[in-house]
């Protein structure tokens, strides 16, 4: 992989371990499979060249009209959130760079990520592929209605704002699997997990976050 110099001159590892040790350990993060996996995958890659220097800040990052990478501390901390297992078929929805779903291939899980946006789909695809990061699977559609073909998925994440939960993510979500979701107004959400069991599901508010609108049939009009 061919890239900038970092602006301080450290190596892009050490930057990351710094990042790791500074941003997520600092702030609570204690899963050892979210660590290593922060660590390992190159956030550099998933930013512009213009923003390079900047990738291991804590701040979100825009990437496109409308469209931004989020903090590595909500990234780490929704990976947390859903406590994911090796082997597990997890459901990603709104792929944008494909950074989440490169953590979480590198956590184990086998990933579906759905993308409004056939641009960011195809961009994320190729610059997965070029890293060799394998087991991510994309789709271009609407995603608050989810991946019915795929479904039932052990976890879902959902990587934008939305006015409530999409109710089709509800229904792909297998006996015993975690959703997490921010929801509320365009400007401000809370991010939730929401646990399935039987025909019941429970909603534990986490904290409050705000990401680019959720746009969809079941989500925000666009």
């Amino acid at each position: 992989m061919n890239a900038d110099p970092p602006a301080d001159n450290l190596p892009w590892t050490e930057l990351r371990r710094r990042m790791v040790r500074e941003q997520l350990i600092g702030r609570g993060i204690t899963d050892e499979q979210v660590l290593a996996a922060m660590a390992s995958v190159p956030r550099e890659e998933f930013v512009s060249a213009r923003l390079r220097a900047s990738a291991y800040e804590d701040s979100a990052l825009p990437v496109g009209p409308g469209q931004s990478i989020s903090q590595p501390y909500i990234v780490a901390y929704m990976s947390e959130k859903l406590e994911v297992a090796p082997g597990q078929r997890i459901l990603e929805v709104g792929s944008g760079t494909g950074y989440q779903a490169a953590i979480l291939s590198a956590m184990g899980a086998g990933v579906d990520s759905i993308e409004a946006d056939p641009q960011l789909a195809r961009a994320a695809q190729n610059r997965l592929r070029r890293l060799s990061i394998r087991g991510v699977r994309f789709h271009y559609g609407d995603g608050s209605l989810g991946l019915p073909p795929a479904s039932p998925f052990e976890r879902i994440v959902v990587t934008a704002g939305a006015p409530r939960i999409p109710p089709p993510l509800i229904e792909q979500l297998a006996e015993g699997g975690r959703l997490i979701v921010p929801v509320g107004s365009a400007e401000r959400q809370v991010l939730l997990c929401v646990v399935k069991r039987g025909c019941r599901t429970t909603e534990h508010p986490l904290i409050p976050c705000r990401f680019v609108k959720l746009i969809g049939d079941q989500a925000w009009s666009a």
